[in-house]
């Protein structure tokens, strides 16, 4: 059957004929270049070839029908264009009804659509009806289904592999830690319950990845959430590792620490005696006490090895040997503190002889109130235990009154 071909329209001539057949020609290995090349695009492939839900699944279905629509109407296309091809093979001078036919096939409504490759939209309430097309509307006809096609290939293809490569990362971090776990002989709860969580998203990754999906962009929280967790464990599984390796030496290290503690904190106590017998009512820090807890953590944990307890003991003796360095920094900042009144007493002493150095340079050595002031300041700070804040007081004085005295003379 025929549509209304060539109703009202001029035969083309016989150079309109093959210019026509060339442009249709060239436009057709076009288009199967393209149609090829979107079946062997990398996502399409990956959704026609997994097994699909959810929103996957309804995206896939309706790809599909594109697709398939887009291969009938490229192959009722190629019909037409063949008959017209082999036409004009066969008359290497075409008569006028030839021209006529062919006229018909390259710009008439010569392709036929078959009830399936109608639309939807246009179908009627009897249902699908035929319809002819010509074969620039055959392609005007595909040109959106491919862009549709493309263009869904390629947002499903981007989420797809943001998705998978995450999984992927994540997924050798659990053989990571599954092999740490197996390498010190120890199961681990925390990670069968990421091993779960890992399950289900590699499962909507794969099977589903619209449902990981947001605004057209690969949502990657609920496999970077997972990612953490293992990374975390896998942190501490290293950390395990490395103290099981290191055990002694780590060991060593941390009670070698606690000794100098210890010192520490009996030289802070040997300063707060001597500071006690040389400095009247003095201000001083408490003294530290952190040497004996340590040492009973430190005792803790070779329990926790004999259990093989080896994260535990990781993260315990990682913490004592933080506590044992702030311990000894703690005592070693005290024992400054407190021998820094004697230092402070030391200091007064050396701007006392300054100050009196330079009374005389000022011809001031015999004023008789100055002199007074000098000795009151020399007392207290070379009288045990020593009155810091009298002195430091009565040196004041001593230094305002040389002053006054200079400023008097002019000098």
């Amino acid at each position: 059957m025929l549509g209304d071909a060539g109703a009202g329209r001029s035969a083309m001539s016989r150079d309109q004929i093959d210019r026509a057949l060339e442009r249709l020609k060239g436009e057709r290995e076009r288009i199967t270049t393209v149609l090829f090349e979107l079946e062997a695009h990398q996502g399409y492939q990956l959704l026609k070839g997994t097994r699909l839900a959810g929103a996957t699944q309804r995206c896939w279905n309706e790809l599909n029908g594109r697709m398939t629509t887009l291969w009938k109407l490229f192959d009722a296309h190629g019909r037409v264009l063949g008959e017209a091809q082999e036409l004009r093979a066969r008359h290497s001078r075409p008569g006028q009804a030839q021209l006529a036919e062919l006229t018909r096939l390259l710009t008439g409504t010569s392709v036929e659509l078959v009830s399936q490759e109608i639309p939807l939209e246009e179908r009627t309430l009897l249902g699908p009806t035929g319809e002819w097309l010509s074969l620039d509307a055959v392609v005007a006809r595909m040109t959106p289904l491919y862009e549709d096609a493309a263009g869904t290939i390629a947002a499903v293809d981007g989420v797809w592999s943001v998705l998978l490569t995450r999984l992927g990362e994540a997924e050798d971090t659990s053989r990571t830690v599954e092999a740490l776990l197996g390498s010190l002989g120890i199961q681990d709860a925390e990670f069968d319950r990421v091993g779960r969580r890992l399950a289900e998203v590699r499962e909507a990754a794969r099977t589903d990845p619209l449902s990981l999906a947001s605004g057209g962009q690969a949502d990657t929280s609920r496999i970077d959430e997972v990612g953490d967790d293992l990374t975390a464990l896998r942190r501490r599984l290293e950390d395990a590792a490395r103290l099981r390796d290191e055990h002694d030496d780590r060991m060593r290290g941390i009670e070698a620490t606690i000794g100098l503690v210890k010192a520490a904190e009996e030289e802070a106590v040997q300063a707060r005696d001597l500071v006690l017998s040389k400095i009247a009512s003095p201000a001083l820090p408490d003294l530290p006490g952190l040497a004996a807890p340590l040492r009973d953590r430190l005792a803790v944990l070779g329990t926790l090895r004999g259990e093989g307890r080896w994260i535990d003991l990781a993260a315990r003796a990682a913490g004592l040997e933080r506590a044992a360095a702030t311990a000894l920094d703690q005592a070693r900042t005290t024992t400054g503190l407190i021998t820094g009144l004697l230092e402070r007493r030391d200091e007064l002493r050396g701007r006392l002889d300054a100050y009196h150095a330079k009374a005389g340079r000022l011809g001031l050595a015999e004023d008789a109130g100055l002199a007074e002031l000098h000795q009151q300041a020399h007392d207290l700070l070379w009288t045990s235990p020593c009155d810091l804040r009298g002195a430091t007081a009565t040196l004041a004085k001593y230094q305002r009154a040389i002053g006054s005295h200079a400023e008097g003379t002019g000098r």
